[in-house]
């Protein structure tokens, strides 16, 4: 078996984590220290805005909690919009998310997406990586789905299997350790839970860590197995909400 491309250097990135259970707070801020990222971690409206107006030049990433004490959810979006200007990526923890207006709302001031407050620590890192380093990634306002399925998939005359971490509308995420380099072109097979029948679609590798794994971008794919994909996704959405 030929071996894979060394993988891409990832940079350090700096992410405020903003949430008023303390659970999730660390859970997020151990998986970005582990990585080599700085995690800023706040419980508070006014701490998440006194952090994103001091560190404004040096914010990559909001992780937010819509439903912060004393905070008026879609009100704290537009709080922050008004001090960056529309400049820093924001991910929304999506159990805080109440109703499908909100989701409206959010996307028209710029919300990148959408992430699991629960989701297990070796999970997060990929969740957040295409956001991390958007970039290299196609941003699709799709959230990502924790799921850990088999998936073959080849890169020149090699056949690797791997587990997924995540899925979107846009791509995967699969846990390995020889990730290949970034831009590489991968061809993929899966099967979705439920399902008889396989999935396959063209991809690129739109990040890569060896600490991590890789992300990989849906190039081309059947309209019919990304209707499956869409499908998918939009079913295990709205889980998870915070009461």
């Amino acid at each position: 078996m030929a071996s894979n491309v060394p993988a891409s250097t990832v940079s350090t990135k700096t992410v405020i984590i903003a949430d008023d259970t303390a659970f999730v707070r660390d859970r997020f801020a151990t998986a970005l220290l582990g990585a080599g990222h700085k995690a800023l971690t706040v419980k508070s409206a006014a701490e998440l805005l006194a952090r994103v107006r001091a560190e404004l030049a040096h914010i990559d990433l909001v992780v937010l909690d819509l439903r912060l004490p004393h905070a008026g959810g879609i009100e704290l979006v537009r709080a922050i919009r008004k001090i960056d200007e529309g400049a820093i990526p924001i991910l929304v923890f999506s159990g805080t998310i109440a109703t499908a207006e909100e989701v409206r709302d959010l996307a028209a001031l710029g919300v990148s997406g959408y992430i699991n407050e629960y989701s297990a620590v070796q999970h997060i890192l990929p969740s957040l990586a295409p956001h991390l380093f958007p970039d290299n990634f196609n941003r699709r306002g799709s959230p990502r789905v924790v799921l850990g399925i088999p998936v073959a998939y080849r890169f020149g005359n090699t056949i690797a299997a791997a587990l997924t971490l995540n899925i979107s509308k846009g791509g995967i995420s699969i846990r390995t350790m020889s990730p290949l380099a970034g831009e590489s072109k991968v061809r993929v097979r899966f099967r979705l839970p439920g399902s008889k029948r396989d999935i396959e679609a063209e991809c690129r590798v739109a990040w890569s860590d060896r600490r991590v794994g890789m992300g990989l971008q849906f190039e081309r794919v059947d309209s019919t197995d990304q209707g499956a994909v869409d499908e998918f996704i939009d079913q295990h959405f709205f889980t998870n909400r915070k009461a």
